[in-house]
């Protein structure tokens, strides 16, 4: 359960709070300090509006969660609360006022028990505070109200324009004076619905007695013989009055409205903005862009470095306001988990408030604002809505933090996936040549003078097969190391696309034995501008990958095209082709695509292959044919102009 304790303007609300915290600790139960605005509000002096702000500091202070609620009647909105947040005590203050006033104007205490229900009230008498007496009737430090000299002004000449248009319609139309009644009642409305409520009342009071004036007879006199019409100016006094109220009323519950429209506005836009963010320093831009927007002051947000101290991210002014004092004040709030600064109870004479963003694993930073050098309070509204948007951004940066979390757990994983993937790749490949090697070396050291001649060829051409297959592990390794690290520079140069594909056959010739190899250059395929090295090793991993994966005997097809923007060459083989949805994997890094038992190679060949490829601008792609086999086809931009070619010697 929940202990709520009703807190308001008077001085008597410290001790209730303090008297509520101690029901809360021996019950075991958390304290709530709700605040209603009602429509009487507005007529608060501004020495009980910073009392109603001490107030709801105090409950927090003590360990107190704060509500701010807006309703027409105090009673119907804690009640309403509290059903809907399991409240099961209610501490309010004793009224102090003469019981006449309950009687006439109605009781909240009355109220909240007659409709409490199961919840329990509990009415704590107050002690007065040792400046105010509890019989106090007046605050010092209280603004006296201005009074509207427009309002009556504007009153007085509603009520002169509607007798002037009244009386030809009485005098001289013969239109009841019941209709003219209804014009000063229009007056009435038009003076509420524009200025004060004493305003209203004085317009009200005038209306009755020009109505009296000028349309009762006798006429131009306050004699009255008709006794009905003291009931009729009664009325009439009254619905001005009513009306009065009432559209006071909706004018207060409608500023209430805007007020309220404006701050989730400004949470919605700010929340729109960190929803799309991803990077811490974009979640501080918005949030101090946003502070400043809203409150029209400067703002700056300060997220905690490894060692949790603040550091400056973004400052919607310029950060030349917030000196060593200032930032040792931001620490302080955000060490401690509590606003300080001008407004609070801690270091009050600084020059920005601070509020710390508070997420769910702690403190991430603090939002500061410049408070205006001509008060020394914050607004409810105003430092509600502070504290809205550092919770709001707190939860963003945590979010980004995490993110970021993830993300360095996912690189570990994987770079640790990666390096027991080379292990154990290089080992096995390395190994197997090496053994390979090693005994037909051994066998020629032992016997090789004994051995038949052709035995002898087999084992050296054993030999330099498996150096040869050690030689482009190691270069493939070599390669890949130097693309990871950013150090594959491109020597490009126009080059005959016949010369490389010959180098890269070539370079395979002890491979490609016993092997068909079709290869289609076009003679008059122009030059090209690449780096003739990288390509010839791009051809070199795709005509050994074809070799690896199919049938002794089987072709190995090479074809070269141009088109306007590009020229095309493409590697295919014969053999069993590429799994089903394997054909964009097999460019990943250790990715292999056969039978296991039938894998040879770490899965670096392709990957090299691509990266050499898009290095140039071009792209890879891989597929199976329909007649099978696979066919891996690769680009080449046509970028710049050839040089001319001399063949007239």
């Amino acid at each position: 359960g929940r202990v709520l304790v009703c807190v308001g303007p008077s001085p008597l609300s410290a001790r209730l709070i303090r008297s509520a915290r101690r029901l809360a600790a021996s019950l075991r139960a958390k304290l709530v300090a709700v605040y209603v605005e009602t429509p009487g509000v507005s007529r608060l002096s501004e020495a009980d509006r910073r009392r109603v702000e001490e107030n709801l500091r105090l409950a927090e202070g003590l360990g107190a969660a704060t509500v701010t609620l807006g309703g027409p009647s105090m009673a119907d909105e804690v009640l309403a609360y509290a059903t809907a947040h399991n409240v099961t005590k209610i501490v309010v203050g004793k009224p102090v006022r003469p019981r006449w006033k309950d009687v006439v104007f109605g009781s909240v205490v009355d109220d909240l028990i007659r409709r409490s229900g199961d919840i329990n009230i509990y009415v704590i008498r107050g002690e007065a505070d040792p400046v105010n007496g509890a019989g106090s009737r007046h605050v010092p430090g209280a603004v006296t109200r201005t009074a509207d000299w427009a309002g009556y002004a504007w009153a007085a000449a509603v009520v002169a324009t509607t007798t002037a248009l009244g009386w030809p319609l009485y005098h001289r139309l013969d239109i009841s004076n019941a209709n003219v009644l209804m014009l000063y009642l229009l007056g009435v409305l038009w003076v509420a619905t524009h200025h004060s409520r004493e305003a209203t009342v004085l317009c009200s009071v005038l209306a009755v007695a020009a109505f009296d004036l000028v349309f009762v007879s006798p006429h131009y006199t306050f004699a009255v013989y008709d006794r009905r019409y003291l009931v009729v100016f009664g009325g009439m006094l009254a619905t001005a009055l009513v009306i009065s109220a009432l559209t006071h009323r909706v004018r207060v519950q409608a500023e209430a409205a805007r007020q309220r429209e404006r701050r989730t506005a400004a949470l919605l836009g700010l929340s729109r903005d960190l929803a799309t963010a991803r990077a811490s320093g974009e979640i501080v831009a918005a949030t101090g862009r946003h502070v400043a927007d809203v409150l029209g002051r400067p703002a700056v947000v300060l997220l905690a470095d490894g060692e949790r101290r603040l550091m400056l991210k973004q400052d919607a002014a310029g950060p030349a306001w917030l000196d060593e004092k200032e930032a040792g004040v931001a620490q302080w709030a955000f060490e401690h988990d509590q606003p300080a600064g001008r407004g609070t109870d801690t270091l009050p004479a600084s020059a920005g408030t601070y509020v710390p963003m508070r997420a769910p694993r702690g403190v991430v930073g603090v939002i500061g604002v410049v408070a205006d050098g001509r008060d020394a309070h914050w607004s409810g509204e105003r430092r509600q809505l502070v504290e809205a948007f550092a919770s709001q951004a707190a939860l963003a940066v945590e979010r980004a933090n995490l993110a970021d979390e993830a993300r360095a757990a996912w690189e570990r994983v994987e770079a640790e996936f990666l390096r027991n993937t080379l292990l154990s790749g290089v080992s096995h490949e390395l190994r197997t040549p090496l053994a390979g090697i090693t005994g037909a070396a051994s066998t020629l050291a032992v016997s090789g003078d004994t051995l038949p001649a052709d035995a002898r060829r087999e084992m050296i051409d054993t030999i330099q097969s498996e150096a040869d297959r050690m030689e482009r592990l190691i270069s493939n390794l070599l390669d890949m190391t130097r693309m990871e690290a950013g150090g594959l520079a491109l020597k490009k140069e126009w080059l005959p696309l016949q010369e490389v594909v010959g180098a890269a056959l070539h370079h395979l010739d002890n491979r490609l034995r016993g092997r068909d190899v079709n290869a289609t250059v076009p003679a008059d395929l122009p030059l090209v501008a690449i780096d003739g090295t990288a390509i010839e090793q791009v051809l070199t991993n795709l005509i050994d990958n074809a070799v690896e994966y199919t049938p002794p005997g089987t072709p190995v097809d090479i074809t070269a095209t141009a088109g306007d923007r590009e020229i095309t060459v493409e590697v295919s083989d014969r053999g069993p082709g590429l799994p089903p949805g394997t054909e964009k994997r097999v460019f990943e890094k250790f990715f292999r695509a056969g039978p296991a038992a039938t894998r040879r190679g770490i899965g670096l060949g392709l990957a090299i292959c691509r990266g050499i490829v898009e290095a140039h601008g071009g792209t890879i792609t891989a597929r199976n044919l329909p007649q099978g086999g696979a066919a891996f086809r690769f680009t080449l931009p046509r970028d710049g102009t050839p040089p001319k070619v001399d063949t007239s010697e």
